[in-house]
């Protein structure tokens, strides 16, 4: 099982020297090679692969005003041209947007396969690099593990950063156990459990955000392309990467504790995307991290062999009554408590919602059945013509 570890870094001034040329040199490799693909397709309609852009690096490592490509590892440059074809593949089956060009802002990244690095005795020697790293080895790799790719990153806050892949074989499905759980996720409270229990959302861009605004003023004022502008930058830069860090954290710590306290865990299949185009509940969803809460689940059952069931999103978790199955017509969200009309009984929202998804979930994973709401007709519904224009309600 493939596992990344990711450390700091602290490089010396020959080191940060040429790491920041390599990085310098993978991002004018990737932008040229995005552009000679865009170009080739809009002006000449013809397909450039990684085979072909490959023979396009051989021949500006000839150039005169690019001989400093030659300066810096031919490994990270070539996985820089497999990264872009990964995204053009990733772009073509409809999963990603048009690949971007790199900017320099944003720091960067360069990945090192086995012939580019030396691993002996936990330390790492790069090559063009005279010594090894001086890393701060928060935790010790797997035993036995030995690092197959590693990838050198600098942060837009200055921070350098390594990342390890190894194969661990010590990852290994946990005890199995007979607890199951729904969740639903909300803003006030990150999930609601079938179980009554509810985790608070601990929401670290609220709590930094008077700051933030404060130092994106202050770099709103600096000039551009002043010594003054990039300090500020950083300043703001650092403060995203305080919250990111808060976030992932609390983030992992409640994945890994869901994962081993329940065998199978059902929630709703969100498409946050199209969610935070809400202006009124944007800062507040992206600031939950849904996604990505979603995103651990699903690797770390995976690993440790338990089941994630999603659910269809189009499913009226919050609006079904977990008593007798009633279905309200509307439900506000400011409606955090309810009382079924048929039954009569009191509901909590985000409760009964994780208790319908739950029991959803169970259906879904044993018989693969079907929970999205069937359409139905409306009568009297506003019609458009092929020019635009509203119709009458059909009688």
């Amino acid at each position: 099982m493939e596992q990344a570890f990711k450390y700091r870094f602290y490089p010396t001034p020959e080191q940060e020297s040429l790491l920041r040329r390599t990085l310098g040199c993978v991002r004018l490799v990737y932008n040229r090679a995005l552009n000679a693909r865009t170009e080739a397709w809009y002006e000449r309609q013809e397909t450039i692969d990684y085979v072909k852009t490959s023979a396009l690096l051989t021949g500006w490592k000839q150039q005169e005003d690019l001989q400093f490509l030659n300066e810096v590892s031919c490994v990270p440059l070539q996985q820089g041209l497999r990264h872009l074809q990964k995204a053009f593949s990733n772009f073509f089956a409809g999963r990603t947007k048009y690949p971007n060009f790199k900017k320099k802002r944003n720091g960067g990244s360069a990945e090192f396969t086995k012939s580019a690095f030396k691993w002996k005795d936990g330390k790492v020697v790069l090559a063009k690099c005279a010594e090894p790293l001086s890393i701060r080895w928060s935790r010790q790799l797997p035993q036995g593990c030995e690092p197959s790719t590693i990838t050198v990153g600098l942060s837009p806050s200055g921070r350098w950063h390594i990342s390890v892949l190894v194969d661990n074989p010590s990852i290994k499905p946990l005890p199995a156990v007979q607890k199951s759980v729904g969740l639903d996720l909300g803003i006030t409270s990150l999930i609601a459990t079938s179980d009554d229990e509810k985790i608070a959302n601990p929401k670290p861009f609220e709590r930094l955000r008077k700051k933030l605004k404060r130092v994106q003023k202050a770099l709103s004022r600096k000039q551009k392309g002043s010594n003054n502008r990039d300090k500020a930058r950083i300043q703001v830069a650092r403060i995203l990467a305080k919250i990111a860090d808060s976030r992932k954290d609390f983030l992992h710590k409640l994945t890994t504790q869901l994962i081993r306290e329940n065998q199978t865990i059902a929630v709703e299949d969100l498409a946050v995307k199209n969610m935070v185009k809400n202006p009124k509940l944007a800062r507040q969803i992206a600031d939950a991290a849904w996604g990505e809460l979603v995103r651990q689940l699903s690797y770390k059952a995976k690993w440790y062999g338990r089941t994630l069931v999603k659910i269809d999103r189009w499913f009226p978790s919050s609006k079904r009554c977990g008593n007798c199955g009633h279905i309200v017509a509307s439900l506000p969200l400011n409606v955090r408590e309810w009382d079924c009309p048929t039954c009569g009984a009191h509901h909590d929202r985000d409760t009964n919602a994780a208790r319908n998804i739950l029991a959803v979930g169970h259906t879904v994973a044993v018989c693969g059945a079907n929970v999205r709401p069937d359409s139905h007709e409306v009568k009297g519904q506003l019609r458009k013509t092929s020019n635009g224009k509203k119709q009458k309600p059909k009688s």
